[in-house]
């Protein structure tokens, strides 16, 4: 008569790999949900940012009073008609150009008299879209002389 040991150990190694599977799946579902939310954490900050910038542009009128205003401390960059504030990884301002994440606000063209636009964009580095981006329209004031 055989023996029934190697079939037990077989049965035992079988039932090992299915739980080694479905901890391998349950583990990549963990890394992909922790993904998603610091990617919507990035989102929901880059939403404030713009909406604050907006808000601030409308106010003042000039792309770096309204980055100032909304972070005073703020090394603000430009370069032609845009102005940003760069941060790191961690949504701290950086005094360089090593950043994660860049807050721009571009001036955009209008036909209509009297109505200034811009494009406020929060971009993080190596991506090809913007995180989030916001176009604010603000009557220009003009000066009667």
């Amino acid at each position: 008569m055989k023996s029934k040991a190697p079939l037990s150990l077989m049965e035992q190694m079988v039932m090992i790999l299915v739980f080694a599977l479905a901890a391998a799946l349950c583990l990549q579902a963990f890394v992909k949900s922790d993904s998603i939310s610091s990617r919507s954490d990035a989102r929901d900050r880059a939403v404030v940012l713009c909406q604050s910038t907006a808000e601030a542009l409308r106010h003042t009128g000039q792309a770096e009073d309204a980055l100032q205003l909304v972070n005073p401390s703020a090394p603000v960059f430009s370069e032609g008609s845009q102005a940003e504030i760069h941060y790191n990884a961690d949504w701290s301002l950086c005094e360089n150009r090593e950043y994660t994440y860049r807050l721009a606000v571009q001036p955009a063209e209008t036909d209509q008299p009297g109505l200034a636009k811009a494009l406020v964009q929060v971009w993080q580095s190596g991506q090809a879209q913007p995180l989030f981006q916001l176009e604010v329209a603000w009557q220009e004031v003009t000066s009667r002389g």
